[in-house]
């Protein structure tokens, strides 16, 4: 829920965080702003409406960036939701796949309307587009891409023209042959079908055509010479255009071949090349887990330090609290009611041991003064240590112009379940619930936060 926007309720772009402790995206705030003169925040309302105060109002300059959430959120493992996508990975690279997506519907370049597959796009382009047409330099045609790409196609056409046009025939077109049925092609099917087939079959109907024409030709020239004794002109001419078809069949079938062989090839390396893809992708996702490891355990060791850091082995602890006025906000609105302190010990294999604070208090203090509780841990030797915890333990809330330190002291009541040895991972707390009146904490007379930070002092007499 905390990663969530608090005006559109969708994952946080660019978060910022209001004195009312909520948050939103940059554009969501922005927004908001622009059109509502003097907005109130909407979670502050449905929480509780009595609690509105001038820190409920929103302005774009009183809120402030939160990296820390943002930095969360750009680690969150996400998937692609796209049909047929597996991607996964973490938020921070969801955008950059988003526009790679393979499997997103995008809207086709030319404007022809449609909405296709990314990786789909081309084929579009080739067979299904229809403002996908080039201009042909030589006779000026619009064509499609698939004729453009296909030349033959158009000298086939102009040829069966002429062919049929010479034999006073049509072709044979029919809803299960191939157009070159007449010259020798058995192929049969449905429409589709026989469409792809004579987009493959170049080369084979480009034979029958060449042995239709030899054919054509012996029987034509014997029957002419019988008839006549002598070639008439427009036979001459129809057998000097079968000599060109013959020559231009015979260029086109060796060109057809050789790009067969050309396309066989590119298919082969294209296999390679996906083969060689895959292989690295694997490698990369190999890489990524064992990056994503190795930060698990520096993001362990780094706190592992900051805790041999910050700990105490003498019972003396002074605990350095920073963001005095957003932690105060956030224990008002119940964001973040309470603070817990590293741990500490009375000595090197002694009792294990922290701090409690609620800032605007709790149980009798409650909203009128900061309480500030002991709480007695789990350690590793406590099967060695006396029980119950019986030392007695001083509060200190420092000034820091050293004139006034605020003190309290207790010592443990014995028969409490807050000092028996610990079964959980913490005792209940115990200490002053009115350590210190929030007017007292927040006074100009007084320098217990200064730089919106405090200071608490935790003394346990050892002797």
């Amino acid at each position: 829920q905390k990663y969530l926007c608090s005006n559109c309720n969708n994952v946080l772009k660019k978060a910022l965080q209001t004195l009312c402790g909520h948050r939103y995206c940059s554009a969501c705030l922005s927004w908001i702003v622009r059109n509502n003169k003097n907005a109130i925040c909407q979670k502050c309302k449905e929480e509780d409406p009595s609690t509105l105060s001038e820190g409920s109002l929103l302005a774009e300059e009183r809120a402030f960036g939160d990296a820390a959430i943002n930095k969360e959120i750009s680690e969150l493992k996400v998937h692609c939701v796209t049909l047929g996508c597996s991607w996964s990975g973490i938020m921070k690279n969801f955008e950059e796949h988003q526009s790679l997506c393979e499997y997103a519907l995008i809207p086709c370049h030319t404007g022809c309307g449609h909405m296709v597959m990314r990786k789909k796009l081309a084929d579009h382009l080739e067979n299904g587009c229809v403002n996908n047409v080039t201009m042909c330099q030589k006779c000026k045609r619009s064509l499609s891409s698939s004729e453009y790409q296909n030349p033959f196609q158009l000298v086939f056409d102009y040829f069966l023209s002429f062919f049929f046009q010479q034999n006073h025939s049509t072709p044979l077109i029919n809803k299960d042959g191939c157009r070159f049925s007449e010259v020798g092609c058995s192929f049969r099917g449905s429409k589709e079908k026989i469409k792809e087939h004579e987009k493959t079959a170049v080369g084979a109907h480009m034979l029958l055509l060449l042995q239709h024409i030899k054919q054509l030709k012996a029987s034509l020239c014997p029957a002419v010479k019988a008839a006549n004794g002598s070639i008439p002109q427009s036979e001459l001419k129809l057998e000097n255009k079968l000599h060109v078809f013959e020559n231009i069949v015979a260029v086109l079938n060796k060109e057809v071949e050789t790009s067969n062989l050309e396309i066989t090839a590119f298919r082969r390396q294209s296999e390679l090349d996906q083969n060689i893809i895959r292989g690295l992708e694997l490698k990369i996702a190999e890489l990524h887990r064992c990056l994503m490891q190795k930060d698990a355990g520096l993001s362990s060791l780094h706190k592992s330090l900051l805790f041999s850091e910050q700990a105490s082995y003498d019972g003396v602890f002074l605990w350095k609290i920073t963001d005095v006025g957003r932690k105060l906000q956030d224990s008002v609105t119940g964001r973040t009611v309470s603070l817990y302190s590293p741990a500490f010990y009375t000595a090197k294999y002694g009792y294990k041991v922290c701090l409690r604070v609620y800032l605007n208090g709790d149980g009798t203090g409650k909203g009128t003064h900061v309480s500030l509780f002991f709480v007695v841990m789990r350690g590793d030797y406590d099967a060695l240590l006396p029980w119950p915890f019986r030392h007695k333990v001083t509060f200190m809330l420092l000034d820091q112009n050293n004139r006034e330190h605020i003190i309290d002291a207790f010592r443990p009541d014995l028969t409490s379940a807050s000092f028996q040895r610990p079964v959980n991972d913490m005792n209940v707390a115990s200490g002053c619930p009115m350590f210190l009146p929030l007017s007292k904490l927040q006074s100009p007379k007084y320098a217990y936060v200064k730089e919106d930070t405090l200071f608490l002092k935790c003394i346990i007499e050892t002797n």
